[in-house]
């Protein structure tokens, strides 16, 4: 090997020409907001309003026509906040930094430039292999919203989707309880003189406290069930001793599924090592017409009767005279308010990488932002993403300390 064709770190091989590109300090980003082709998706990774943020400090962002029309913005509300908005997915894609919401696709793929970097969730069932391999082959640098960390080890994005997906299911259960959708015609909580609605949520992070708390100020009977005792302790402290907690003891977790009106799968299974499935058989024990909401569908699913589910099965369904509900992204129901607080935490960090002068420096100095790394280069990095797609996972250090 020449020594000017690149440098050698322990087997890691980088060419000359991703040397010249990642040594390159220029502190204004380009930044390209595409038009989700999914057209469920309605989620945008900034608003308006954090647009204006990003081109007041310099930066340059392109918004394709008509990406913010899902959560009542207009093109002319970008235009005014100072971006650029293209007409094709073809211009939006040449940016720089690619923020999006899902995963990409190999038709977008396909129409961005050799080494860009791309921002978006991690949903492994909407994220194809072709599509991970032809970023690979691109040389993409790929950072996972879910994995980044901040200062504190905590998961801003995760657990603010989170908040907003345990609210939110109080009120899709709340609706499907209702006649209007076919339910028993339960009020979601209680009344002088009548029995108050049982909710039993699986899972006592961000979504299961979030969700209990909504599901107590209505009236409601809530015990939530977890495998971490500290967990347990701490949604105890915050909402107070009128809530039941308890970890998993099966006739503990029988007899609250048994009369359970509500149960909520609240678990998290990003980068754990284990999962807690709930039973086919503790489905049965449910009352006729109690319902279910998995929250983890797009991690896997809860429950064993929704952890096999695929794209193309139905998101509400019966099964053993429970009702299921099952759609990916609930946060996806109020875009707008997901979308404002995903715009929360992208500003700053946005700023802060317009500030480390590239990408690999905001990586060499933010562990947190490294974390969200899962492929560099197109180098697989991270082996909770690695695993699923059965590639091996390479030492990101490595790579670093080669320049």
């Amino acid at each position: 090997m020449e020594a000017n064709d690149g440098r050698q770190a322990q087997g890691a091989y980088i060419p000359q020409e991703v040397l010249k590109e990642i040594s390159k300090v220029n502190n204004r980003l380009l930044i390209g907001i595409p038009r989700e082709r999914c057209e469920a998706e309605k989620r945008l990774p900034l608003t308006p309003e954090a647009v204006d943020m990003l081109t007041d400090c310099g930066h340059r962002v392109l918004v394709e026509s008509g990406a913010g029309l899902g959560i009542n913005y207009s093109d002319n509300h970008f235009s005014e906040a100072g971006a650029e908005i293209v007409d094709t997915p073809a211009e939006v894609f040449q940016a720089d930094l690619i923020l999006k919401i899902l995963p990409p696709l190999p038709v977008e793929i396909a129409l961005m430039r050799p080494r860009t970097t791309v921002f978006s969730l991690v949903q492994f069932n909407l994220f194809a292999q072709e599509a991970f391999e032809l970023m690979m082959a691109k040389r993409i640098t790929a950072i996972s919203y879910e994995l980044m960390a901040d200062e504190y080890n905590r998961f801003p994005v995760l657990n603010v989707t989170s908040e907003i997906e345990g609210a939110a299911s109080i009120t899709i259960a709340s609706e499907l309880l209702s006649n209007t959708q076919g339910g028993k015609g339960i009020l979601l909580g209680g009344i002088p003189g009548v029995s108050p609605t049982e909710v039993v949520i699986i899972g006592a992070g961000n979504a299961g406290t979030v969700a209990a708390r909504a599901a107590l100020a209505l009236g409601a009977s809530v015990k939530v069930f977890d495998d971490d005792i500290n967990k347990l302790r701490i949604i105890q402290q915050v909402l107070g001793q009128g809530l039941f907690t308890s970890t998993f003891h099966p006739n503990v977790l029988h007899n609250a599924f048994r009369s359970a009106d509500v149960v909520i799968g609240a678990m998290r299974y990003i980068n754990t090592r284990h999962r807690y499935i709930i039973a086919t058989d503790l489905v049965r024990t449910m009352k006729k017409g109690a319902l279910v909401i998995d929250l983890r569908v797009s991690q896997g699913g809860c429950f064993e009767t929704t952890c096999c589910l695929s794209r193309e099965d139905p998101a509400v369904f019966e099964q053993y005279g429970v009702l299921h509900y099952c759609k990916l992204n609930i946060s996806n129901r109020v875009a707008r308010t997901t979308s404002m607080a995903y715009s929360n935490i992208f500003v700053p960090l946005l700023l802060s990488l317009g500030d480390a002068g590239s990408v690999q420096g905001m990586i060499k100095s933010d562990k947190g932002f490294r974390a969200g790394v899962y492929m560099y280069y197109g180098k697989t990095v991270n082996s909770y993403v690695s695993n699923h797609f059965n590639l091996s996972s390479n030492n990101l250090d490595l790579y670093l300390s080669a320049f």
